[in-house]
């Protein structure tokens, strides 16, 4: 088998399993919508269908173009290509593991032949990872189309080596975003040597030049550095993370106050409106200022920042006002990193986690969308009226 991958009939195989694959999408997309390709179904159909998004799948035959089918309603992914994507996913923590900590070929072989892949040489590993870097750039460089009103910012501190041998902690950055047709991207990925201000507005000019545009609402932990960014690049409203900060809250009191403070807490972020949220929050303001003063001071501080997200659209709030959705995505890339422990370089680091967030980019392209289409249009109907809106006349003209 391996000879027919290697010789003259390895095209010939690669165009088999292309054949094959494609059938098959074409067979289950049918099944979906109640209707085959170019058939006329009113009365059974559920749906339609709408154009092809391309996805590079690597199998043992070769590198594949697969042409996934898209539909206007819900989502396909195709029933093949799941199994195998934890497969993949297995393979390239393995095959990063033995590259960036020297383990040796043997000692991989024996993980990767379980993954039905065997005789892993280190020039193989090499090609891998170089092939990896090129996709990597790719996704990293990519252009940025539409709007984006909600985007998310966070860093993770890992440990890695520098070229002078010390190991240093460094931050891991990831924005995360809504497109305005409801779904959600991984849009861009860093390593800075601190999360320092200079490194933030460089972060947030490299999204900018790429198309970054629309942004209504960026989500993030508390980080100076990073609101005057915010505010100097974007010039749009900050949302601090209310979880976060309620878990920094319960870190100023004893353990008999904390259940207390969390109740008070989640009443405002649990108001009905923006104007109840600031009655509660200055409710609470007062309650707190004898029995944790503390916690009293720092929200009266935070007050604005916590409330950011009530001027958003109502059907968003439960998604906006924490940076929790991207946790699972975090504890993935946590597990990961964990295994190696010390990176060697910059460069390891960000193949290591773009290999896992690649994959999460697809799958939440081709899944449900996030927010609807109708709720996102009442947000993008927000930015076409400021757009709208002519600016104010300069004082010696008025």
């Amino acid at each position: 088998m391996r000879k027919v991958l290697t010789d003259d009939h390895a095209d010939l195989v690669r165009e088999a399993v292309s054949f094959l694959c494609h059938q098959i999408m074409e067979a289950e997309v049918s099944a979906q919508i109640g209707a085959g390709l170019g058939e006329r179904a009113p009365g059974e159909r559920a749906t339609q269908r709408n154009g092809y998004r391309e996805r590079r799948w690597d199998t043992r035959a070769g590198s594949l173009e697969l042409f996934i089918p898209k539909i206007r309603s819900g989502s396909y992914f195709p029933s093949f290509l799941e199994p195998r994507t934890r497969a993949e996913q297995a393979l390239v923590s393995v095959v990063m593991e033995s590259y960036v900590n020297g383990v040796s070929t043997r000692k991989v072989e024996r993980v990767v032949e379980q993954l039905g892949i065997a005789n892993l040489s280190k020039s193989a590993v090499s090609r891998m990872c170089a092939a990896l870097d090129e996709q990597v750039l790719a996704f990293r460089e990519r252009p940025l189309e539409g709007r984006y009103p909600y985007l998310w910012l966070d860093a993770k501190v890992e440990k890695v080596r520098d070229p002078d041998g010390r190991v240093r902690r460094k931050a891991l950055v990831v924005a995360y975003a809504v497109h305005e047709q409801g779904y959600r991207e991984v849009i861009a990925l860093d390593v800075g040597a601190t999360e320092s201000g200079a490194f933030w507005r460089e972060f947030l000019r490299s999204l900018v030049a790429r198309g970054l545009t629309g942004v209504e609402l960026v989500v993030s932990d508390q980080h100076e550095g990073l609101k005057a960014a915010i505010g100097q690049i974007l010039g749009c409203p900050w949302q601090r993370c209310t979880v976060h900060f309620l878990r920094e809250m319960l870190g100023h009191v004893h353990r008999g106050q904390q259940g207390m403070i969390a109740a008070a807490l989640r009443q405002i972020f649990q108001a009905t409106s923006g104007e109840e949220a600031r009655t509660v929050c200055r409710e609470v303001i007062v309650r707190l200022e004898s029995a944790a003063p503390k916690v009293a001071g720092l929200l009266t501080e935070a007050e604005d920042d916590l409330l950011a997200f009530y001027a958003m659209p109502a059907e968003h709030w439960s998604k906006l006002r924490s940076t929790n959705p991207l946790e699972r995505v975090n504890r993935e890339i946590g597990r990961r990193t964990d295994v190696v422990g010390i990176l060697p370089n910059d460069a390891a680091l960000l193949r290591l986690a773009a290999s896992l967030l690649i994959e999460q980019n697809d799958e939440w392209l081709v899944g449900r969308r996030y927010l609807s289409e109708s709720s996102m249009a009442l947000v993008l109907g927000r930015g076409a009226e400021a757009d709208a809106e002519p600016a104010s006349l300069p004082a010696q003209a008025a």
